[in-house]
């Protein structure tokens, strides 16, 4: 049989735990969308030069882009998100940046 104080101080352990948690998740959720925001801009970018509204070095802008995809996958891939098929629709990445990060 337990004591109460046992009982309190498992009590808080749990709790300590669900704080870390939470915590945890939280910071996976934050970096989740900080390399969604990275690759969203080099991809904005990438467009802007296609479209002659920039100048740059086009090669260097695709190499961006596909490290920030790849680096958002990761982190996608490590909150248990393993189908990127979306993500490809929904942000238009072109062949060329997948073919990059060796998706295609």
């Amino acid at each position: 049989m337990r004591t109460p104080s046992q009982f309190s101080s498992q009590l808080q352990a749990r709790a300590g735990l669900g704080a870390l948690e939470a915590e945890l998740l939280s910071e996976r959720a934050a970096s989740l969308g900080r390399s969604g925001r990275e690759v969203e801009a080099c991809l904005e970018r990438l467009r802007a030069f296609d479209a002659g509204e920039s100048a740059g070095e086009r090669r260097e802008l695709v190499r961006n882009a596909a490290r920030a995809v790849w680096a958002y996958w990761v982190q996608r891939e490590a909150c248990g998100l393993i189908d990127h098929r979306q993500v490809i629709r929904e942000q238009r990445i072109p062949r060329e940046v997948l073919n990059r990060v060796g998706a295609l």
